[in-house]
This record gives structure tokens, sequence and C-alpha cells, in this order.
């Protein structure tokens, strides 16, 4: 498994080579679906090295519309400019409204928890914490708000819990994900949301499930973030306490892989008919197990751990 070493691009992995790896088989394609956390902090050779070196063709990005302005901000000094430590990050960017785009890659941006998601998690606050975090937001106190969200909801629903919240509403979002990913010509493909983690993982675990991998395969791929992540647990741990929510927030769920697989099952009846409620058809599932499977498995095959 190729060991890639970036300067400031954490948990970055070849999805492929990372099951073939654990798997000890060519069961998918390598050189095509890749992982990591926010590629803004890359430098200018690591930047170099995903458009060069590895070729990627686009970048599928999960994130809000607030983390896009948050990431800017974080390059940016009080009036607006790139402050001097930002300036390799910036030196291919005309502005701060580009999102730290890197040239010659084909961005597509999706708020995977977007507003339908957003609408669930209120609704499953008490009328009298609704109404004081509507008060808090119109007040300009938007993490006092949103602290209330974490505790009262985000907190005893876990990863995993707001993991399936996602599958429930986020259908249009992971729609369009997929009818990305169902796209021949926009390989290779790069998905990420700030860490890498947990949106990113749910996506990469649905491929994984289409494409027939063993589940200890897929959960070996999403526990792999928890290590790779290390290097900034401690200021995430530091944020994440700001909004009401607790250290398991951080790292990786034994259960995360094993438990939204049982779901996928038992709430819709497997992959296929989940992503074909939500508008993904057969052929657009057989395209993405036809770029992403290695050329020597059969679809038949793929499916046999998921019948």
């Amino acid at each position: 498994m190729p060991n890639y070493r970036f300067d400031q691009l954490l948990n970055f992995r070849d999805v492929g080579s990372t099951i073939n790896s654990y798997s000890k088989a060519s069961l998918l394609k390598v050189g095509v679906l890749y992982r990591s956390a926010r590629p803004d902090d890359a430098s200018g050779a690591d930047r170099a090295y995903l458009t060069e070196t590895l070729g990627i063709k686009t970048i599928i990005d999960l994130r809000s519309k607030s983390e896009h302005i948050n990431a800017a901000n974080k390059y940016a000094s009080s009036d607006g400019q790139p402050t001097r430590d930002s300036a390799i990050v910036h030196q291919s960017n005309q502005h701060l409204g580009s999102s730290l785009h890197i040239p010659d890659i084909r961005y597509v941006e999706i708020n995977l928890n977007g507003g339908a998601f957003e609408r669930a998690l209120l609704w499953r606050l008490s009328y009298a914490s609704l109404i004081r975090l509507l008060w808090l937001m119109a007040c300009g106190y938007r993490e006092d708000a949103i602290s209330i969200l974490g505790q009262e909801v985000m907190l005893p629903r876990g990863l995993i819990g707001l993991a399936m919240d996602t599958l429930a509403c986020s259908t249009s979002e992971i729609r369009d994900v997929f009818t990305h990913l169902s796209d021949k010509s926009k390989y290779p493909i790069l998905v990420h949301c700030t860490q890498g983690k947990d949106r990113t993982g749910l996506i990469v675990l649905l491929v994984l499930m289409l494409c027939g991998v063993a589940q200890d395969a897929v959960r070996d791929d999403y526990g792999r973030s928890e290590k790779e992540l290390l290097v900034e647990r401690e200021e995430r741990l530091q944020e994440i306490r700001k909004i009401g929510l607790d250290e398991d927030f951080a790292g990786c769920p034994q259960d995360f892989v094993p438990e939204l697989t049982k779901h996928v099952q038992e709430r819709f009846g497997g992959i296929e008919r989940y992503l074909n409620s939500i508008g993904i058809d057969e052929e657009a599932q057989n395209r993405v197990r036809s770029t992403i499977l290695h050329s020597g498995r059969k679809i038949e095959e793929a499916l046999a751990n998921y019948v």
C-alpha cells in the first residue's frame, strides 16, 4: 500500500489500495477513489502531487457553507487579505471566495448535511429549547445556539445516529454525490469533508457496500481516520466541547460500519434498494461498480457480501 506523505494534508488515502491491502487481494482499482480531510491546508508541493502525480480530476467537498466561510477566514487577516503564513496556499487563488480551490481540479460542493437534515435535528428539540436557539441565533450568539442542539440532540444521537439521520434526510445530497460518482469522466475523485472522517466515511461506506466489500475491510478503512487525525485531536476536542459534544465525536466508533450496514439492510432493504429509492438507478449503480471494482471482479461476486 502506498505511503503518502503530505506536508499539510491529513487523513489521505487511496480507498482501493487500503481495501486491497487489508483483504490481501486485488478487489478494487487503485488510483481511482481517494478520501481525505480538507485540502485547504495543502502546501504547494501537496497540491502539485494531487494534480500532477495522482492526476485527481474532481474533488467532492461535503462541507457546509459556514465551514467554507470559516476555512477562508482562517487564512485571512483582519483586512480580509491573505496572511503571510497562508501565502503558499493562496498563491494560485485570486481571492478568498474561491474556497481555496486547487487549480486544474473540478470542484463539486455538496453540503451533505443540508437543510432537510438541519430541520430534522431542530424538530427534535423541545419547544422551549427551539425558541431559545432561534433567539440566540437572531442575536448573533451562534456558538451558544449550536450548543443547545449539540447537548439536546446531537450528543444523544451520537455519530452513528446522526449518520442514520443523514441517510434518511439527506437523500437529495447523497443522490447528487452518487450522480457524480457514476460519471467515469470525473475520475480520479477525491472525497472529503472537514476531517474526512464521518461524512466522508458514510459516503465511502455506501460505495464499498455497493461494491460488495466485506464489512471488516470497510471497518478497517473507516477506523484508520482516528490515528490519522491524532495530530489535531486536541484542537478538535476544544471545538466540539464548545458546542456541547464530548470526546466520542473526535473518534471513530467501532460499531459505525456494522451498525450502519445493518441499518441500511433493515430500514431500506439493502444498498441497491436504498440508492434506487433516492434516484440512483441500476444503470448508474453499475457504472459506479465498474469504475471502482477491479476488472477481474464481476458485479455478481461483489454483491455476494450484501445479499
